[in-house]
């Protein structure tokens, strides 16, 4: 489902620093199946070369409105040839210029004849970012139906710290997909739990498991390609999220029910929860604020029931809103362990999945339960297994 095999995306790069990057984003586009060809204004032939470009497309790079190369009108048969356009990076001037309409070179001339979707990933000082006039300038791209992806708070090329940073290619290569994928969940808000919990001993210990939340990223990830508003609350990990994804950060089990408490309770409740996360069902009954030495023979650690946060959901719900999924991670009767869970926490489906499948996997081999019956995936990645769930709980929030 997430492929761009026979798309054509067309790369058109302002003259900014992290033109770079843009190189990148054609060898992800590439990964993912497109053909790719670049467009390049005249300052971005000073960060980077025509002949890199070249290289990794097979394509001669368009650089000028009067290139031998197109003996023809080359803005119209550039946007003529895309599927999509990405404009990496957008610079505050490139901007400028294209709400403004101008068209006086090939990236601005080719972008005023597209008929298909183009997204901007805008990269510049915060200040500028800033300005009320480049602000304007989003505000006119989007309602030209332009994409604005980014820019991500982080180091920028003079080693300030803002907002302004060019959004990683992967990002970029995600909203390109999300062109070519079902829109069926535009307008929905869907909450997310994923990863572990780690519940402290002491300020260097904890219990903890061995989820990597990856399942969880991957419902995340493939709701906001879908349209939806997502909120995403992790437990420990290091995987990366989606930058138009409010990610919110948790610890423990108690942090996690909390949070999970205000995404599902607030002003804007979802519509779809899908309680990823391997909860840790117990926590130590205290937690010393000294490492705890080590001691001569056996020790105790007395531990607590943690909340059941997927119970506590399926209890609190009013009527059939919101769709409830949860997770049934076993190591044996994973059927009839589903079937149980799915009575007692009030949920509408369960994925069930062996531990040995799951854990620290890309992959994983899945049954979805509900009351009405089973139904067996097969080994799938976690990303194509992600959209397998989200068909199923749209046919939920449908009916």
């Amino acid at each position: 489902m997430e492929s761009l095999v026979d798309k054509n995306a067309l790369v058109m790069m302002g003259g900014g620093i992290a033109a770079y990057k843009a190189v990148l984003l054609v060898r992800e586009l590439q990964r993912r199946g497109a053909k790719v060809r670049v467009a390049m204004s005249p300052s971005a032939t000073k960060f980077v070369g025509t002949v890199t470009l070249a290289g990794l497309t097979g394509e001669p790079v368009a650089t000028n409105l009067w290139d031998e190369a197109y003996p023809g009108e080359m803005h119209v048969e550039l946007a003529a040839w895309a599927d999509v356009i990405v404009v990496a990076p957008a610079t505050m001037n490139l901007m400028a210029r294209a709400a403004a309409g101008f068209a006086d070179d090939v990236v601005l001339a080719t972008l005023a004849c597209r008929r298909c979707p183009a997204i901007m990933a805008p990269a510049m000082h915060t200040a500028m970012w800033q300005r009320a006039s480049t602000q304007r300038n989003v505000r006119a791209l989007t309602d030209e139906g332009i994409t604005i992806v980014g820019p991500e708070r982080g180091a920028l090329a003079n080693g300030e710290v803002g907002e302004g940073r060019m959004a990683e290619p992967e990002a970029i290569a995600d909203a390109v997909l999300s062109c070519f994928l079902p829109s069926d969940y535009l307008g929905k808000y869907v909450v997310v739990s994923a990863g572990p919990t780690h519940e402290d001993i002491d300020p260097v210990r904890f219990i903890g498991n061995r989820s990597s939340g990856r399942m969880g990223f991957a419902l995340a990830r493939a709701a906001r390609l879908r349209g939806a508003k997502v909120t995403l609350v992790a437990g420990p990990t290091h995987l990366r999220a989606d930058p138009r994804i409010d990610r919110v950060d948790v610890r423990s089990a108690i942090d996690m029910h909390e949070a999970m408490r205000v995404a599902v309770g607030g002003d804007h409740q979802p519509d779809l929860v899908i309680m990823a996360a391997a909860v840790a069902d117990y926590r130590p009954e205290t937690r010393s604020p000294q490492k705890r030495k080590k001691q001569v023979g056996s020790t105790a650690l007395p531990l607590v029931r943690n909340p059941d946060i997927l119970q506590d959901l399926g209890i609190s719900r009013a009527g059939k809103r919101p769709v409830l999924v949860g997770f049934a991670l076993e190591t044996e009767n994973l059927i009839g362990s589903a079937r149980t869970k799915l009575r007692l926490k009030k949920v509408d489906l369960i994925v069930a999945n062996l531990a040995a499948d799951a854990l620290g996997s890309e992959e994983n081999d899945a049954v979805l339960v509900s009351i009405a019956d089973e139904v067996p995936l097969g080994r799938l990645s976690k990303t194509e297994l992600a959209h397998r769930i989200l068909d199923q709980a749209l046919l939920r929030l449908i009916s």
